[in-house]
């Protein structure tokens, strides 16, 4: 069930960030995709400044509370080509890991109501802890089944959690924060050239899909 958004003032400014629409690319998620902004702004200018990204990741949000907002108004009035989305880490206090994985289908459902045409780039669940960590385990479990959301057509799945850690599982220096949860700099670099490709192969796909329509 949707839980309204913790952060309002946010919210209302992503909702006319929506409204002006020109949004190509469109980043959500909770706080590791809100620190785009802050631990991986240069990252973000480097490999996606010259495009029409916008970026509607909350902190502390959890898939309850994004999907409320995605109903209320930041999904609408505009219709990006590709969204990637991210979201679930927060749920583990809280939500067992069939609750997880419904909570992310839920907000995929509502991605594809409110963006039919668009592709849809959902990552796994960034690793979290140290290995063997009950986090750790639990976030790979649920990012096999969250592997199956995929369908190869609007939906495509894509974990990039190992290029973070090294041959034991630990997180590569200065990749993740000492909370080792957060990317810092050198794990947003990993992530945005992770991504740059596929989500221009996706730009590229759904184009192709709009002119064949």
């Amino acid at each position: 069930m949707p839980q309204p958004t913790i952060n309002p003032q946010m919210h209302a400014a992503f909702v006319e960030q929506a409204k002006q629409g020109g949004i190509d690319i469109l980043f959500i998620g909770d706080s590791i995709t809100d620190w785009w902004r802050s631990n991986g702004k240069a990252q973000f200018d480097k490999y996606f400044g010259g495009k029409k990204v916008a970026n509607f990741g909350i902190a502390a949000e959890k898939t309850q509370q994004l999907l409320w907002r995605l109903q209320n108004g930041e999904g609408q009035g505009f219709q990006p080509k590709v969204v990637m989305l991210m979201i679930g880490t927060n749920n583990l206090g809280s939500n067992t890991d069939p609750q997880i994985v419904e909570g992310v289908k839920a907000d995929i459902a509502e991605l594809l109501k409110d963006f039919p045409a668009a592709k849809i780039l959902l990552l796994g669940i960034f690793p979290r802890g140290n290995p063997g960590d009950v986090a750790r385990v639990r976030v790979a479990d649920i990012n096999q089944s969250l592997a199956k959301l995929a369908d190869l057509d609007s939906v495509f799945y894509m974990d990039i959690g190992d290029k973070f850690l090294d041959a034991k599982g630990v997180f590569l220096p200065g990749a993740f924060k000492p909370d080792l949860l957060h990317p810092d700099a050198a794990g947003y670099e990993i992530w945005a050239k992770a991504v740059q490709q596929p989500i221009d192969n996706l730009m590229a796909l759904a184009l192709k899909s709009h002119d064949g329509a």
